[in-house]
């Protein structure tokens, strides 16, 4: 019997077990617990909507403030003092995470039921399952980042596995998975796996689908509605090959993205009175993107000071659309240039929209958070390195490669453990003492703070002990 499975997959049976058994065994690493404020902003839809049946966040907001997961003077000044424009208190988090973890919260009522804890929304088996359902989607992104990297190029899951460790998603799936970037990741690969398969005939019944799930994706977070620039160019270009506009598909793709966007819709206009986001929100962008490149380059936080894997991604995707990478799957060589093209658009269309905003340096994050919605994409760009340097002659850039790879998972597992020590600058990186505590300090350490996780990890995320 073939151990293989269908040809979207990217691996045989026997890995697929590996793979999930491997997730399993790593779930108790999860960390259950609701830290920060976007954390509560994204929890509160769901326990607003799920106990009170409004949009009215105070009695969650001061539920936080009281238990001390957010007690400090800002939170209590933004959320329990100020009022936006219809006099409710403000919530700047999209409805998309709510929605993706309201059957882990449902999950989580009756595990409350059944045990006795309190069945109010906020104990712990609600939190508990908030966090598995966004690690699970994080595990899902990794799968679907290696379904397409197998569908363009031939392989896949090492690269997804690589991509997940080197870069912040393993911190949002493990450390802090009450944020959205979990969920953000799995919504933008599952958009673009779909867009994968539609941009074949794009039917009717495909752009539809794509439409639903770009919407998702925009409800989960904003900012990666974006990542549409690259579907929508592939559209056009099949256009104009065929001669004949595609009226009928936009038209479709489009009601299907309002239809399904529409709960967004909704609860914007609940809240604020009117469509669209708050007028603090929008006096955040400024669409000229000043902060284009440093949101990049800069040290504060940028992206590829914070992930210098995404580098060789990029390297990766620049050698796929110059058609450098020999293929093994069924994607013509002109195919995958094309695709490697407007995956390095879609890169550039994320810079673009995150230097727009005024908090370009989500100082106080771990890493350039806003990217992590790229999983998928620089899942590609990994994956065709080792295609691009296949061949005898090539051995010394393999060799390489993956020495460079290796240096930059520690890297980000380094500059993990710091942040969770406070043994770094959490507001930007100080690049000379951030290395030599990485490659230098760490590693000497590393059985000491495996062990403390394993025992004490609450102790990684308070404030350091005095």
């Amino acid at each position: 019997m073939s151990t293989r499975l269908p040809a979207e997959w990217p691996f045989t049976r026997r890995e697929l077990l590996a793979v999930l058994a491997g997730f399993l065994l790593t779930l108790p690493f999860v960390t259950t617990r609701i830290y920060a404020s976007d954390e509560v902003q994204y929890y509160a839809w769901l326990r607003s909507w799920a106990f009170d049946r409004d949009v009215d966040f105070e009695n969650e907001y001061q539920h936080f403030y009281d238990a001390g997961v957010a007690r400090n003077t800002p939170y209590h000044e933004t959320f329990l003092e100020r009022r936006n424009e219809a006099g409710r208190r403000e919530n700047y988090a999209p409805i998309g995470s709510a929605l993706l973890w309201a059957p882990f919260f449902a999950v989580g009522h009756v595990v409350a039921l059944a045990t006795g804890a309190p069945a109010d929304g906020y104990s712990q088996p609600y939190v508990s399952a908030v966090a598995y359902g966004s690690a699970i989607y994080g595990g899902l992104a990794v799968l679907l980042s290696a379904a397409i990297a197998r569908r363009v190029i031939g392989h896949g899951l090492v690269a997804s596995l690589i991509v997940c460790i080197g870069t912040p998603l393993v911190f949002y799936i493990y450390i802090a998975p009450p944020m959205s970037h979990a969920n953000s990741a799995f919504a933008v690969a599952l958009f673009l796996w779909v867009w994968l398969r539609v941009r074949e005939q794009w039917t009717v019944k495909g752009v539809a689908l794509l439409g639903v799930t770009g919407a998702l994706m925009a409800m989960v977070r904003d900012q990666d509605l974006f990542f549409a620039i690259g579907p929508a160019i592939d559209l056009a270009r099949h256009w104009s090959r065929v001669r004949r506009p595609p009226f009928g598909q936009v038209l479709v793709a489009t009601l299907a993205f309002v239809l399904a966007y529409s709960p967004q819709l909704l609860a914007t206009s609940a809240l604020h009175g009117h469509f669209g986001p708050s007028e603090v929100v929008a006096r955040k962008m400024t669409w000229t993107s000043p902060h284009g490149l440093q949101v990049l380059f800069s040290p504060e936080n940028g992206f590829f000071a914070w992930t210098p894997l995404a580098l060789l991604a990029i390297a990766g995707l620049l050698l796929l659309a110059f058609g450098r990478v020999p293929l093994t799957h069924q994607t013509s060589d002109r195919d995958a240039a094309w695709i490697g093209t407007l995956s390095l658009i879609m890169i550039g269309m994320q810079a673009y929209v995150s230097g727009a905003v005024a908090s370009w340096t989500v100082a106080g994050a771990f890493g350039q958070r806003r990217f992590v919605g790229l999983t998928a994409i620089l899942t590609l760009g990994v994956a065709a390195l080792p295609a691009a340097l296949a061949g005898p002659s090539r051995r010394l850039g393999r060799v390489a490669a993956r020495v460079l790879l290796a240096l930059c998972i520690w890297w980000n597992l380094g500059l993990m453990i710091q942040f969770g020590t406070h043994r770094m600058d959490r507001q930007r990186l100080t690049l000379r003492e951030n290395a030599w505590t990485t490659f230098v300090v760490l590693p000497r350490e590393a059985p000491t703070l495996a062990w403390r996780y394993l025992t004490d990890r609450a102790s990684f995320y308070g404030q350091p002990r005095r």
